[in-house]
């Protein structure tokens, strides 16, 4: 019988999910030198490669495609298991993965905690990485639930409205438009914005925003990794933003930002909370999905200044 261990078929998931091997640690918790040694293990058992390498990442072989689709259905049958299992022990215990987009680490929290005062046994595991990452777990089904404000379309998918989520432009309070009225799109976008990594949901709704202005640059602006570094770079004076209002309800209350009072804003979309159709959740993830879409809302963070 071949010697093969689930965290070998898990990181395989992942790397097939994601492409890279880098990507696929992040997603996992390890290094990407841990992932490498476990695919060598794996591919050493089994006498095959499991993969091409080239300079844009990883291409499954055949043998690595035949062996990935055994490991989803292995991980589909403990899923099967542990459901099971759950119903026995009523939710007494349980676990649920939950995947979430960066903007949503703000106020996924509190729902969490509020979640586990009426089911405290349950741990729920958060997942955060921009929109792509999101949806490249959800495809490897290494998350039951997912926090999102676009779902995906190529997936087969179940997504259920939790509440409004407002995009904003936000700037230092110094800023010379600061106490501006009815700034149009055409001058706003003659400003240094600071804008999210590709594959950011916020950085494509920017994009969109600013579509239909002739001659605007297709570089957006200044990229930064993270929606905290993009807050301090504003407040010092390096260039405006266009980021949810969620994350930034602090330092507007306190005075740190300010809303530039842009037409057209603030861009309304919604917060969904997803789910696989073709995999049965788990008695504690239909608990905690049933939850979100029942009381998510009044967890959202209210704005100053910004109606919805």
């Amino acid at each position: 019988m071949l010697n093969l261990t689930f965290r070998q078929l898990n990181s395989l998931r992942a790397v097939m999910a994601h492409g890279k091997i880098a990507n696929a640690a992040r997603e996992l918790g390890l290094t990407a030198p841990a992932v490498t040694i476990q695919m060598k293990q794996l591919e050493a058992e089994l006498g095959l490669p499991l993969f091409d390498r080239t300079p844009q990442g990883v291409r499954p072989t055949a043998a690595g495609e035949a062996v990935a689709r055994h490991a989803e259905a292995l991980a589909a049958e403990l899923q099967r298991l542990e459901t099971e299992l759950d119903a026995i022990k009523g939710l007494q215990s349980g676990s649920v993965r939950l995947g979430l987009v960066s903007t949503a680490k703000y106020f996924t929290p509190t729902m969490v905690a509020a979640f586990r005062k009426e089911h405290p046994g349950v741990e729920v595991t958060l997942i955060i990485g921009n929109r792509e990452t999101i949806r490249a777990a959800l495809h490897g089904q290494t998350i039951e639930l997912a926090l999102t404000g676009r779902p995906p379309r190529d997936l087969p998918l179940s997504a259920a409205l939790i509440g409004a989520h407002p995009l904003v432009i936000a700037a230092a309070p110094d800023h010379p438009l600061a106490k501006a009225r009815d700034i149009s799109k055409e001058r706003i976008a003659q400003e240094r914005f600071l804008v999210r990594e590709q594959g950011s949901g916020t950085r494509a709704a920017l994009a969109q925003f600013l579509s239909d202005i002739a001659g605007r640059p297709r570089n957006l602006g200044t990229e930064m990794g993270s929606n905290e570094t993009i807050k301090q770079a504003v407040m010092a004076g390096l260039g405006i933003a266009f980021i949810s209002a969620h994350t930034i309800a602090s330092e507007v209350e306190n005075g740190r930002l300010v809303l530039l009072d842009v037409v057209g804003l603030p861009v309304l979309r919604q917060w969904f909370v997803v789910s696989r159709t073709d995999r049965a959740l788990s008695p504690a993830a239909a608990a905690f999905q049933s939850f979100l879409i029942r009381e998510g809302a009044r967890f959202l963070p209210q704005v100053r200044g910004v109606s919805v």
